[in-house]
């Protein structure tokens, strides 16, 4: 009797590890942003949903594949972000993201893991996020290493590049997977939004 292979779950590759992002996953309602292995099967997915809490803006909740919160991810008005453990956006506080510089060509946010900044008078920056959000290019950086990388598909002989699904490669190294998915998240997010009237248009090469 044939059985279905579970999702692999990329923790501690010894190799680069490849995951394919999209709204359009046939495994996922349209529109909900999946993060799938090369088999298609769906590793990581992101909800949506408004916030009854004292923040301003609707949240987005990293979930694995069986649907388990792993991070809620909450926006502010002054392009920050804070990711919390589960779905408890009042305890357990992961990270802050800071928005150090948006244009239309290059995106940069500053990671601050909670951590390893306990104590510290002055926060310091463990991980940036440096990219384009129109062409779905981002690298996240620790000190001096690549720790992921997103680029969009490119193909021989095609003119354009669809940016419906782009590709996210992690690094061999001991951070959390989905630490490195939610800040693809928050990335992608966080694009110049007098631009994301463009999102749908393919690049031409």
């Amino acid at each position: 009797m044939a059985t279905t292979s579970a999702p692999v779950y990329p923790a501690n590759m010894p190799i680069p590890f490849d995951l394919f992002v999209s709204k359009k996953h046939r495994a996922l309602p349209r529109g909900v942003l999946g993060f799938a292995d090369s088999s298609g099967n769906i590793v990581f997915k992101v909800n949506r949903q408004d916030s009854k809490s004292s923040f301003s803006h609707a949240k987005a909740i990293l979930l694995d594949s069986a649907g388990n919160p792993l991070i809620s991810l909450y926006p502010h008005n002054d392009g920050s972000w804070q990711g919390f453990k589960g779905d408890d956006g009042d305890k357990d506080l992961i990270f802050k993201v800071q928005r150090v510089l948006t244009k239309f060509t290059r995106t940069e946010l500053e990671v601050f893991l909670v951590s390893e900044n306990q104590g510290q008078g002055e926060l310091t920056c463990d991980f940036k996020v440096i990219g384009c959000h129109f062409q779905r290019s981002c690298t996240i950086y620790k000190g001096d290493s690549i720790v992921a990388q997103t680029s969009l598909m490119h193909k021989l002989r095609k003119i354009c590049v669809s940016r419906s699904k782009f590709r996210l490669t992690m690094f061999p190294s001991l951070e959390d997977p989905s630490l490195v998915v939610a800040l693809v998240v928050i990335f992608l997010f966080s694009g110049p939004k007098k631009f994301q009237v463009l999102d749908k248009i393919p690049i031409s090469i």
